[in-house]
């Protein structure tokens, strides 16, 4: 009975809400392209918006979690999160929809900052790495959204109704874990913090690393059910099988992530999962098939699920920055990419085609395995650049 008096059930459900929302979406932006009528290049213009309205809370959600405690934040945040969800599905026009992806991507990216600060707190009370556990629960969330995605496809059913159920679901399942009891610590800010932190020195290179995996996972996220349905001519339903095995493969490997690292060492299993995504993006690229594609998504999947965990420890553990600014420093590259990257990937896609986009990534995969010693040996170790 000890671990229902721990916060990890409560963090966990943060975690598995939060992607069971962002899978919820990524599944329907097919049908939410055909409802309003949009191109690649408009998608990527309202998916820049979405992006910018977590970027702008970053820094927010973070003095928040500070004064107020990352705990009860973390709930708040939980339930305007589940309502701007609504907002996205039930929005009329395509300058409603920007303003309901706007704060959608708001409440994402905040509680995406005051959930991992409110892990921190979990993983120090019970005396033992559960990162990891906690961001596999995010993948099972993200899978579980795209399989409701998947559901709601085959019936037709309508992205708003869809979302309202999603919406729902999430809070009769999860918020009565969200509402166990966790008393927060309280760290009032430095007023001389800096509002948005960018990695220095070595960790600027652990920032590329970030980067790289928060373009793919947002790619993966925001276009593989387009990708699949206007590259490879599958039908709706079909299109969403991409994200779900992607999801499928990053719970596995996240779930086995401490273990593995512990044996072979950050540097070795960074390398090998830059491999493994480049080989999933060819298979996804290439061959141009079904079958083939979505293999290559759950190589991409398994390939990128290890590599912000690792950037997270690589920078905790820097000699010449405080742990927490090292952490912020390479977080805003990472989801900064994760959700700034599809917008791009949208404009390549209007000017040349999304099959573009895919490839680029694969470029940025294997930069990451060129990069991987600067992740060290072992956990912790301590590695110069």
């Amino acid at each position: 009975m000890q671990r229902i008096n721990t916060p990890w059930r409560a963090v966990a459900a943060a975690f598995a809400l939060n992607g069971l929302l962002l899978g919820s979406w990524a599944s329907r932006v097919p049908a939410i392209m055909e409802k309003h009528d949009l191109s690649e290049g408009t998608l990527g213009l309202q998916l820049l918006l979405m992006g910018m309205g977590a970027l702008i809370s970053f820094p927010v959600a973070g003095k928040m979690s500070d004064r107020l405690g990352a705990a009860p934040v973390t709930r708040g945040l939980a339930g305007a999160y589940l309502a701007t969800l609504l907002l996205v599905g039930l929005a009329p026009g395509t300058v409603a929809l920007g303003a309901a992806l706007f704060v959608f991507g708001m409440c994402h990216g905040a509680m995406d900052v005051t959930m991992n600060s409110w892990a921190t707190e979990a993983e120090s009370h019970m005396g033992r790495p559960v990162m990891s556990s906690f961001h596999a629960m995010w993948s099972v969330g993200a899978g579980a959204g795209a399989a409701l995605g998947y559901a709601a496809t085959s019936v037709d059913l309508a992205p708003g109704w869809h979302f309202a159920g999603a919406s729902v679901l999430g809070a009769v399942l999860l918020a009565p874990f969200l509402a166990l009891p966790w008393q927060s610590r309280i760290r009032p800010g430095a007023a001389s913090d800096p509002v948005f932190a960018l990695p220095r020195g070595p960790l600027v290179l652990v920032g590329v690393i970030a980067l790289a995996a928060g373009l793919g996972e947002g790619a993966v996220a925001d276009w593989s059910a387009v990708y699949l349905r206007d590259t490879l001519g599958t039908n709706d339903a079909q299109a969403t099988l991409g994200y779900v095995v992607f999801s499928v493969t990053m719970v596995i490997v996240r779930l086995l992530g401490d273990r593995v690292v512990n044996r072979y060492g950050p540097g070795a299993v960074a390398r090998v999962s830059g491999l493994v995504a480049a080989s999933g993006i060819a298979l996804v690229t290439v061959p141009m098939e079904l079958g083939a594609a979505l293999a290559g998504f759950a190589l991409m999947g398994a390939g990128y699920a290890a590599l912000v965990p690792l950037a997270f420890s690589r920078a905790a553990a820097d000699p010449h920055v405080p742990p927490g600014q090292g952490i912020a420093s390479v977080a805003t590259l990472g989801y900064g990419a994760l959700l700034l990257g599809p917008p791009v990937i949208g404009q390549i896609a209007e000017l040349a085609s999304l099959r573009l986009g895919f490839v680029l990534l694969g470029i940025f995969a294997l930069t990451v395995s060129v990069l991987a010693p600067v992740l060290g040996r072992r956990t912790g170790e301590k590695v110069t650049a």
